[in-house]
């Protein structure tokens, strides 16, 4: 028997820096429910984080900081050594940031969700995870983490610092037996076929499982998906998955 869950659609935006863009951030708006925005450590700038909170102010898009590592050369996709404490100023930095440029246009930030390295290092390294939600704990914001089949210990620690957690899932990336997504540099870390990642979201939104690219079905319940801005088809994509989603 399936249950189809409520489930919000969440999108990285706001990704380019100066003259260069990256995404067809204004056509897959008005498709989303929250926008992460770039927050000018990985991408972004203040300009163009400014005209990303005013689109996701025309579409009633929730706003989310989307902090990363120090890192344009790498787009944040490189993790690098910081102290607790460096991890730390630097996503408060980064939030605080988007939060001031927010509140200039009188829109209210909703949650955080860290980008690319930062996110992987935080869900593979408890010290990591620790300066996030230390860090989250000062804007009394949610934090967006990846759903697995166990969060209790993400969970404890959270609450330790008064943090609630989103859980999410990722619509076109494969995942591994143990509830990690598969790293970047293997070649099936990606699902680029529509059908193959229509089929997982129906796994994940009706039945709340997923199959590991190595065939094991692993139980996780997501609050939200996560969508792929960077697909050739990005916004016909988004399009069928908020239909299935219907």
């Amino acid at each position: 028997m399936s249950t189809i869950r409520t489930i919000k659609l969440n999108c990285d935006m706001g990704q380019g820096f100066g003259a260069w863009q990256m995404g067809a951030d204004k056509d897959i708006m008005p498709h989303i429910d929250m926008a992460n925005i770039a927050c000018g450590f990985h991408a972004g700038d203040p300009h163009l984080i400014s005209k990303t909170i005013d689109l996701a102010l025309q579409n009633d898009v929730m706003i989310g900081a989307h902090p990363g590592y120090p890192d344009k050369q790498g787009f944040g996709q490189r993790s690098l050594a910081l102290s607790d404490e460096e991890m730390c100023d630097i996503v408060i930095y980064q939030i605080g940031a988007l939060k001031a440029l927010c509140e200039s246009k009188n829109a209210e930030l909703s949650y955080v969700k860290p980008h690319g390295a930062l996110y992987r290092d935080m869900m593979r390294d408890k010290n990591i995870f620790r300066s996030m939600v230390d860090a989250v704990s000062c804007f009394n914001l949610p934090l967006m983490i990846l759903a697995s089949s166990n969060n209790q210990d993400y969970l404890d620690l959270a609450d330790r610092f008064d943090v609630p957690l989103l859980f999410e899932a990722v619509a076109d990336r494969t995942y591994l037996a143990n509830g990690q997504l598969t790293p970047d540099t293997l070649p099936n870390a990606i699902l680029h076929n529509e059908e193959a990642i229509l089929n997982q979201v129906k796994q994940i939104t009706r039945y709340g499982k997923v199959t590991s690219a190595d065939g094991f079905i692993l139980a996780i319940e997501a609050d939200t998906l996560c969508v792929n801005p960077s697909h050739p088809r990005a916004v016909e994509l988004i399009n069928r998955i908020r239909e299935q989603l219907r």
